[in-house]
């Protein structure tokens, strides 16, 4: 199936997680922190931490780690605190 990981086309599997795809592109991180910006990932990979939030399909703060992909999603960085669009 395919996505969009922040404007660029992609190939997922059925039943693999944003974050997971995520990794397997090579990413370590991506959002950032509201106050500094810095880089964030997946830190507990199991939905508590909240570390892991991206944008999907104009949703903020999806959890990568929990997040089963569809096709056509669109997967966004999240940066700071974001509004729904």
């Amino acid at each position: 199936m395919k996505v969009e990981v922040d404007g660029r086309q992609v190939e997922a599997k059925p039943g693999q997680t944003v974050a997971g795809l995520l990794i397997g592109l090579g990413r370590t991180s991506w959002r950032s922190t509201r106050n500094g910006g810095k880089p964030r990932g997946v830190f507990c990979g199991i939905g508590v931490c909240f570390d892991c939030l991206v944008v999907v399909n104009g949703i903020p703060d999806v959890r990568a780690c929990q997040r089963l992909l569809a096709d056509g999603d669109d997967v966004r960085t999240q940066y700071g605190a974001e509004l729904p669009s």
